[in-house]
């Protein structure tokens, strides 16, 4: 596993930001969070990395893994 993860993040200047792990640049910025939370989850499908999606006060709001899960669901 690479550990690298997509990220929704606030922006603080009004909307929302894609970042990937590591990253400094913004791969988008949105208005609302879930156009930015639908963009996110293709790249993060597309890279086979984990989705993580922050609530406004940065915390952490949920996970979503797409490929890579060390603890994939049983079933």
């Amino acid at each position: 596993m690479t550990g690298k993860s997509t990220h929704v993040v606030p922006n603080p200047d009004g909307g929302w930001d894609i970042k990937q792990s590591g990253g400094q640049r913004s791969s988008g910025h949105f208005d609302k969070k879930q156009d930015a939370v639908d963009r996110a989850r293709e790249i993060s499908q597309n890279q086979n990395t984990e989705l993580v999606i922050h609530n406004k006060d940065g915390q952490i709001g949920g996970k979503d893994s797409h490929g890579n899960d060390p603890f994939p669901p049983k079933g």
